[in-house]
């Protein structure tokens, strides 16, 4: 038997990264799955986004597992795309008992010379993106009076980065949102947390435009660059695996889980110790 036996998730930005880790380590512990993803390119995001090729190779994965998927090409930034993935979701498998909001994007400028559309973007994405998921499945959640809810934000959302202040308001935000959804949903049995990773080794980090952006000093940094960087901080500050980030979920959203509520956790590998 596993943790989560028949049990239903929702899961935004599902086609590949941290996403693709959540889907199949829950589908492993008998979830079935329902994915979301835009599949399609963001103008201010300097690096490929996912494909279309990409969440059917997550749907591939989590059959695999033998679990059912079901696959949407949905953007978060839009609700009525959002209330969309729900309906699907209730008229194939009848209810949904976790959500996972984690798409995200990165992208990276300086808040002098940052322009409106970088902005707007990482505010649509990475903010509105986890309301309109919430927003989307959380009355099915109270008319149930069940659910987990685990949002993805970032270590940064507690703390400033450079270059970065867009990113970093939006993950301060998620962690305020899910701070406030915990407190409302309290009288109805449904817990709301958020996981707080500093850097996942995902397609979002793992490219050239954001090697710049984390290691300005160097001139065209590489991956080798970025690791150096990272193992000059605290032992075991290297970056993270995604599958970290999906055990540290599957605890929230598992029966073990149930006394979590309105926290974020952070994975840090010692970062968080310079925070509050």
């Amino acid at each position: 038997m596993g943790k989560l036996d028949d049990k239903v998730a929702l899961i935004t930005g599902g086609a590949r990264g941290q996403g693709r880790s959540h889907a199949v380590t829950l589908s492993a512990e008998g979830a079935d799955i329902v994915l979301c993803d835009i599949a399609e390119p963001i103008g201010s995001v300097p690096y490929p986004l996912s494909s279309e090729d990409d969440l059917a190779e997550t749907v591939k994965l989590v059959e695999e597992t033998g679990r059912r998927c079901v696959a949407v090409k949905a953007d978060v930034r839009s609700r009525s795309e959002m209330d969309a993935v729900a309906a699907r979701a209730i008229a194939e498998f009848g209810r949904i008992d976790i959500l996972l909001a984690n798409a995200g994007i990165a992208s990276g400028a300086s808040i002098a010379e940052m322009d409106e559309q970088m902005w707007q973007d990482m505010i649509d994405v990475n903010l509105s993106g986890v309301f309109h998921s919430f927003r989307a499945v959380v009355p099915h959640m109270i008319e149930r009076r069940s659910g987990r809810i685990v949002a993805t934000s970032s270590i940064v959302g507690r703390m400033g980065a450079a270059n970065s202040g867009h990113y970093v308001a939006a993950k301060w935000g998620v962690v305020g949102l899910v701070k406030s959804l915990a407190q409302e949903l309290v009288p109805h049995g449904i817990t709301v947390n958020a996981v707080l990773p500093a850097g996942v080794r995902t397609d979002m980090i793992m490219n050239p435009a954001m090697y710049a952006a984390m290691v300005p000093d160097i001139e065209n940094p590489t991956l080798e660059d970025v690791e150096a960087m990272f193992a000059a901080g605290p032992p075991n500050g290297d970056l993270i695996v995604p599958q970290e980030v999906s055990e540290t979920i599957l605890l929230l959203v598992s029966e073990h889980g149930r006394h979590f509520n309105g926290e974020a956790i952070t994975i840090s590998g010692g970062m968080s110790a310079g925070t509050t």
